[in-house]
């Protein structure tokens, strides 16, 4: 809607610019002064007309098209803005809330003065917010009303921002509850976790109060939090978040200072001082939130879209799932960012929104700030530290307007590289008009699962205490007061990047969240959060490499390498002489080389951080499973696709060498998906056991013996071969077909005589060679009139012909050639085709369709990179089938990078022209612009919505079930179709499905197909086996001709053995009688009226004849119908 309603308004000014000249043209300016104005044309010579643009020309039409392309996406944006700011009913609420808050915190008495330790003053109905160890520290502590209740944050900032409103309320602890020593030893720690509970008892029993939670800013355990929600059903429209604060200015700044300890040993463990920069951030964090409000308002009052810049950037920041938990770049961060770019005149007071976030983003892609920090203090006191200070104590560093506080304190260089590669990804694609911007930038979610190509998690999160020991962290642990997850965590980061090395280009984790509890439970133990959840971003081609190769041996850095690989590294010598120091992983086959990261993230997390390999779940590869296939050592069929090509290039080669044929062969071109790599199960080189068949006695072919189980399928792949163009091919396409098949005939006698090839059977694979003429196409479409006049008419037999021997070999070579470039393109074509035929719509969409809407991820990976495994490029598939706008949109696959910007709108143009008419799911390309070919039967309207509803909940039990430690790891059951919508189930006979190992749960199986084990023998030559005879899909094509006007039928078919029937809407609905009609019906009688109806009984009595012998018995459902 919103595309199309910009579209109109562009429309509408485009003609309000044109009108205006005609109609001068045609009229008297009013303020001519009564002489008639009169227009001549222009002369201009023949080279004026078509001379060149000149540079200045050809500057002005690019402007224009990139600000078409900029206004479009700013009135996206500028859409978006009024969807995610509040409204003014919603602040209504929120400031009537805030105002009944105030006026309760500020009616409760004072309470005795106690020690800190001293809980007694509390009743039990809340607990303290904060973890007390060690137990006891110095202080007294008492209850008084706030000195101040202050409103701090985005809300009055005017930057909160829809779904999740948080406001911020400041109160401040009155002074003479605190003591200047306070900043020691947690104390200011603890009285402010006191302080809270105090205030949570005091708000309590009051009915004006919702729901109370304590929660920790930003995952920090040392600031607590009180959430308050209002009663009733405004409860979950905002939350409001109190923060117990300082007095301004009670602590020195100076004191907390990165290099400064105040957490003294001797009390936490006894050792040593050493300094306590996050301990000190932690507590300077409260003394600054009314002082950092002041600044952003002074830097917003200058800039009137600071609101909405800031507004976009954390909509950009939260579809990333960046903007929240320990770590994160939170809104705060956001703002000040932006409040930095100003003031550094980096972008300018009179930026639009739009501009703003542009140019955020490209400060955040080229900055980084984990080496080179940046400041917002101008004139800072001589105590502050220096930017080089910060660094030696901080990872990522960007200073407060104060000159003493890192807002990046606990952000770990991972956090921040992410952010880093995000904003550069988004860069990238912006200006590209090839690519949705908006909703690329704005809209779609980068879940982690769905981001990096494999994920991993530290499920027992305990075992960091022992990391932390033999990390000898003991005094990291104490400037996180005991948090040994946030201890442990910068350091397992670094020790995985240094292992991992060149096999990935980023390393990614999740950020803890920020826990919530009941006001009256305990603070949860660190033990208690989720997983730890890590990231890859892979490069495909180093990252399956088994071999890690070190320096040399006499090198210094030999005892280095030695110390980070322990007992893996060993010497080496290569073939070049070199003797060095070496890793060697385990991995014969692409699917064990693809978790290569997996064994050196497991050997370096025990050998460095004493973590069990046990705690480590390694999720990169798990949904391969599904299309593994029966061999000795498993595999996932990329050795055996190679070796189907290997064998065609070999076929091609000879073909091409062939001589004594009338005609020469143009070209040789493979027109089925294992030779692209994307066959769901390759072809297998077999052997065949001759006593398993009969022969036939005139051709000597195999043939399959009654009452044995059908023999093992045979694929024949398909080769078509262009012969080359002549004035001697006839124009009839009778006489064509017959040139055919004597080139066919003349073809397979001299493969036989002088190649010694039988029946295309080479390396135990059978190949089936078609020749093709590239003119027949034409000439089925040519016809003669009864006038004689020569007629041009497109028909089917046409359609299908130029389908097989034109469009299939393009699409078959162009696919290869991303294959090439992408190294898990056909694993994750395997897996979405599996997943298609196990859900029963392979029928629907079609091998070639699935193939392209893969090779769109790898092609236009917007917002993501391309995917680098074959799991996150299958969940990229499913939520592209159930995201996709395919009523309002065309898919455009840019094969081979051919179309032109003026393609994309020339095509976007015409499908919504023309989009009535055309299938409901389109899928353009180079050679397919308009019609669509591949989608053009199917699938229909129905099955395109039953196909995104199957996919959108597939992907939402896939990832629930990749990231939940908790579930019982089966990702087969999003392989496992629902069954219970379809009418009538025919189940079959198991020994007469020939693919039946190929199916999702395969049946163990006691009987032969005719194959030898022994795979040695597999030789070209031979009897011509039993060849593409597959009785399933023979029984279904059977089914679908007779009954396809009363029922669709629907078959897995990858080893499937249930054919479901669904009744079409209108079966049962009665027809008059017709004598033509009457197959399948009954006859009813009413008065006059003849009708006729389906004969059911009948109907489901011919299944069982029709696949006598296949069918085992045919289930009806009828709960939905009646016979």
């Amino acid at each position: 809607k919103l595309t199309f309603s910009a579209d109109i308004s562009i429309t509408e000014n485009k003609s309000s610019e044109y009108e205006a000249p005609i109609k001068a043209k045609r009229s008297k300016p009013e303020d001519a002064g009564g002489d008639e104005l009169v227009y001549h044309p222009v002369k201009l010579s023949r080279s004026d007309l078509y001379r060149p643009p000149t540079a200045e020309e050809l500057n002005q039409l690019k402007e224009a098209e990139s600000l078409f392309h900029c206004s479009l996406l700013k009135m996206q944006m500028e859409e978006l803005l009024k969807e995610v700011v509040l409204s003014e009913r919603r602040k209504g609420q929120i400031d009537l809330f805030i105002h009944t808050v105030t006026k309760l915190l500020q009616t409760f008495s004072n309470s005795q003065e106690v020690e800190i330790s001293d809980l007694s003053w509390l009743s039990g109905a809340v607990q303290v917010p904060f973890i007390m160890v060690p137990k006891t520290t110095k202080g007294k502590f008492h209850m008084a009303p706030p000195a101040s209740v202050d409103l701090i944050g985005s809300y009055p900032l005017g930057t909160c921002t829809k779904p999740h409103v948080m406001v911020d309320l400041a109160v401040t602890i009155p002074a003479d509850i605190l003591h200047p020593k306070d900043a020691l030893n947690q104390r200011y720690a603890r009285k402010r976790a006191l302080y809270l509970a105090g205030l949570a008892e005091h708000l309590i029993s009051s009915s004006d109060i919702g729901t109370m939670h304590y929660s920790c800013l930003h995952g920090n355990r040392l600031r607590p939090v009180l959430l308050l929600r209002p009663p009733g059903k405004e409860s979950s429209n905002f939350t409001v978040r109190v923060h117990a604060c300082p007095p301004p200015g009670f602590f020195k700044p100076s004191r907390f200072h990165p290099q400064r300890n105040n957490i003294r040993t001797e009390w936490y463990t006894g050792f040593t001082e050493p300094p306590t920069p996050h301990y000190n951030s932690s507590i300077l964090g409260d003394l600054l939130p009314r002082a950092h409000l002041q600044f952003l308002s002074a830097v917003s009052s200058q800039c009137p879209a600071f609101t909405d810049g800031v507004a976009l950037l954390k909509v950009w920041l939260r579809q990333r799932e960046l903007d929240q938990g320990t770590g994160c770049f939170n809104g705060f961060l956001a703002s000040m960012l932006m409040a930095y770019l100003l003031t550094t005149h980096r972008i300018s007071n009179t930026m639009t929104a739009y501009q703003l976030l542009r140019n955020s983003l490209n400060f955040l892609a080229s900055t980084d700030l984990t080496v080179n920090g940046i400041s917002l203090s101008k004139d800072s006191d001589s105590t502050a530290p220096s930017l080089s200070e910060f660094h030696s104590a901080f990872q990522v560093v960007f200073v407060d307007p104060s000159g003493h506080l890192n807002m990046c304190a606990d952000m770990t260089a991972c956090t921040y590289k992410q952010l880093q590669h995000e904003a550069s990804v988004s860069m990238q694609f912006w200006d590209n008009p090839t690519v949705d911007g908006f909703h690329s930038l704005l809209m779609t979610p980068k879940t982690m699962i769905r981001t990096s190509d494999h994920v991993f998690q530290l499920c027992e999160l305990v075992k960091l205490q022992s990391s932390c020991k033999k990390l000898n962290l003991l005094s990291e642990l104490m400037d996180y007061s005991g948090n040994y997850v946030h201890t442990a965590l910068p350091y397992i980061l670094s020790l995985l990047q240094q292992g991992l090395g060149q096999r990935i280009h980023l390393l990614t984790h999740s950020l803890p969240p920020d826990p919530e509890w009941s006001v009256e439970s305990e603070a949860p133990k660190y033990k208690d959060q989720p997983p730890l959840s890590f990231g890859l971003l892979l490069r495909p081609e180093l990252a399956v490499s088994v071999l890690e190769r070190g320096p040399s041996a006499d090198s210094p850095k030999a005892a280095e390498f030695r110390q980070l690989w322990g007992s893996r590294s060993e010497l080496r010598r290569f073939q070049d002489g070199a003797i060095t120091e070496a890793v060697l992983w385990d991995g014969e086959k692409i699917c064990q080389k693809r978790l290569v990261p997996r064994q050196i993230i497991t050997h370096l997390l025990l050998l460095h951080a004493d973590i069990p390999e046990s705690c480590v779940r390694y999720v990169g590869a798990i949904v391969d499973d599904v299309i593994k296939m029966e061999r000795k050592v498993p595999s996932t069929g990329e050795e055996e696709g190679l070796l189907v090509v290997q064998s065609f290039d070999d076929l091609s080669r000879k073909l091409w060498k062939l001589e004594g044929l009338p005609l020469s062969i143009t070209s040789v071109q493979g027109a089925h998906p294992a030779l692209r790599y994307t066959q769901v199960f390759p072809p297998l080189p077999l052997k065949l056991d001759y006593s398993f068949f009969d022969r036939d006695k005139i051709s000597r072919s195999l043939m399959p013996k009654e009452g044995k189980p059908c023999p093992a399928y045979i694929t024949p792949i398909t080769v078509i071969c262009h012969m080359e163009g002549s004035g001697k091919w006839p124009h009839d396409p009778l006489a064509i077909r017959h040139i055919r098949a004597a080139f066919h005939i003349s073809l397979g006698e001299l493969l036989i005589s002088v190649i010694n090839i039988s029946n295309s059977f080479i390396d135990g694979l059978l190949f089936r060679i078609q020749v093709a003429y590239h003119r027949e196409p034409q000439v089925l479409r040519e016809s003669v009139s009864l006038g004689g006049l020569q007629v041009v008419r497109d028909n089917e037999e046409a359609q299908a012909l130029e389908m097989a021997t034109i469009h299939k070999p393009l699409l078959t070579s162009t696919l290869h050639g991303i294959q090439q470039q992408h190294t898990c393109f056909g694993a994750v074509c395997r897996l979405a085709k599996r997943w298609l035929g196990a859900q029963l719509f392979s029928s629907d969409i079609t091998e070639d369709t699935a193939d392209l809407l893969v090779a769109s991820l790898f092609l236009q990976p917007a917002p993501f990179t391309p995917p680098g495994s074959p799991q996150v490029g299958f969940l990229r598939f499913l939520h592209l089938l159930s995201s996709f706008d395919w009523r309002n949109s065309p898919l455009i696959v840019n094969l081979n990078n051919q179309l032109s910007v003026a393609d994309y709108t020339e095509i976007k143009n015409d499908f919504m022209a023309s989009r009535e008419s055309l299938p409901v799911m389109f899928i353009a390309t180079p050679k397919d612009k308009k019609i669509s070919v591949w989608t053009k039967r199917a699938p229909s309207v129905q099955m395109l919505q039953r196909v995104v509803m199957v996919a959108a909940e597939s992907l939402k039990v896939l990832e629930h079930q990749l990231m939940d430690s908790s579930q019982i790891q089966d990702v087969r059951v999003v392989f496992r179709p629902p069954l219970d919508v379809y009418d009538v189930l025919i189940h079959l006979n198991h020994k007469q499905v020939p693919l039946l190992n190929q199916a999702v749960d395969p049946p163990a199986v006691t009987f032969s197909r005719g194959i030898l084990t022994d795979k040695s023998g597999a030789s070209s030559g031979g009897a011509l086996p039993v060849v593409d005879y597959n009785p399933v899909s023979l029984y279904l094509t059977e089914l679908r001709e007779a009954f396809g006007d009363l029922a669709l039928f629907f078959c897995d078919p990858y080893g499937g053995t249930v054919i479901t029937v669904l009744w079409k809407p209108k079966a049962f609905t009665p027809m008059p009688f017709k004598t033509s009609q009457a197959s399948a019906r009954s006859v009813e009688v009413t008065g006059e009226v003849v009708n006729t109806l389906p004969n059911v009984e009948a109907i489901l009595e011919d299944f069982k004849i029709i696949g006598n012998g296949l069918v085992k018995s045919v289930e009806v459902r009828s709960e939905r119908w009646s016979i």
